[in-house]
């Protein structure tokens, strides 16, 4: 018995010289052993499946360069109702894009931001962004990822500098966080800051009002006897101008207002050509009996107002668009009727679903 304690303590010997060997790194010895810990989690975001309408025309917006994700989108969507995007903490852009008055601001004819400054000109609506090759009145961007730019820096609407707006992103306690998520690192870029707005921006399609079911011929889509006369008419006598199924060809025309309280040049302040003086944008019709008011000063509060201007009110004007000349003389020939048949057209183009889609709004 002694003799097979002394080889078993022979053993235990050497088996645990064997092991002091391996754990010191001696020569004859392994590896150290790495404790084993959680992995890494991988960087992973949700592709966001943007589709466009039946009905529409193909994009332009390039969606390759800047893919879309859930991620992605939603930092836009708090950066769009975020005050912080101001000066002064008070307006962000959501303040003058309201969604029920389809992304307008209707309380006041002109833009209206930080301190109660009063801009030069009417806020438009914001909608099927992603089909559009400029961008405001005068079309002085053509691209969507720099839209925000113009009112971040503009001193009567958010009165901001973008070096100093991302500087203040870095150090807020929920957005580097937010771009983590979207971009796999907290760095906060301005790309990564007007991309991600642009992602937002890009899911504002409006295209389920009750026109686009009855073009669609799905259900709801049905028109009253003055909506069908309306379209017939409005076909005939607006479509030139508001054309296709955004309501605007995206030309810049002269439509024949007064220039007696307003002398905003218009398109000429961006392309410096006098033939664009008092030119503006033709701006699409979806929604617009919710985003009073109307021209590019706001003159007119209803769509009456309108039609009434294109009826009896287009002046005599050198730049006046030939579309707006009837055997030689301006306006476009309406009765009242007719009139009224327009407008009830025109309201056919409201999109419920779109004004009260709550992912388009804030938390």
């Amino acid at each position: 018995m002694r003799r097979w304690n002394l080889i078993g303590l022979i053993v235990s010997v050497g088996l645990f010289g064997a092991a002091v060997s391996c754990q010191s790194g001696e020569p004859g010895g392994s590896e150290p052993v790495v404790p084993v810990g959680p992995k890494p989690v991988d960087y992973k975001t949700t592709p966001y499946i943007w589709q466009k309408p039946a009905n529409f025309p193909d994009p332009i917006y390039n969606f390759a360069r800047n893919p879309m994700t859930v991620e992605g989108v939603e930092l836009g969507r708090v950066l769009f109702y975020d005050d912080a995007l101001s000066a002064n903490g008070t307006i962000s852009c959501g303040f003058c894009h309201q969604q029920g008055s389809a992304f307008a601001h209707t309380d006041h004819a002109l833009s209206h931001g930080i301190n109660d400054k009063i801009g030069t000109r009417n806020n438009l609506s914001l909608q099927n962004l992603a089909f559009y090759k400029s961008f405001f009145w005068d079309g002085g961007v053509s691209d969507l990822d720099l839209v925000p730019i113009a009112p971040i820096e503009n001193p009567v609407e958010m009165g901001h500098n973008m070096g100093v707006l991302l500087a203040n992103l870095r150090k807020s306690p929920k957005y580097p966080a937010l771009f983590k998520t979207a971009y796999g690192s907290d760095s906060i870029t301005t790309e990564r800051f007007l991309k991600s707005l642009s992602q937002f921006m890009l899911t504002m399609v409006s295209a389920n009002s009750r026109y686009d079911k009855f073009v669609r011929k799905e259900a709801g889509g049905e028109l009253l006897p003055d909506e069908l006369a309306g379209q017939t008419l409005f076909q005939q006598k607006c479509a030139t101008c508001h054309a296709g199924e955004l309501f605007t060809d995206q030309t810049f025309r002269n439509n024949g207002l007064s220039r007696a309280l307003n002398q905003d040049k218009g398109r000429s302040l961006v392309t410096l050509r006098p033939e664009d003086k008092y030119r503006f944008k033709v701006p699409g019709l979806r929604n617009v009996d919710r985003s009073p008011p109307y021209m590019h000063d706001g003159r007119f509060l209803t769509l009456e107002q309108v039609l009434k201007h294109y009826a009896s009110g287009v002046q005599e004007v050198p730049e006046l668009d030939p579309a707006l000349r009837t055997d030689g003389k301006p306006g476009i020939p309406l009765t009242g009727t007719e009139q009224k048949q327009i407008i009830a057209f025109l309201q056919t183009l409201t999109d419920f679903d779109y004004i009260s889609d709550r992912r388009l709004g804030p938390n």
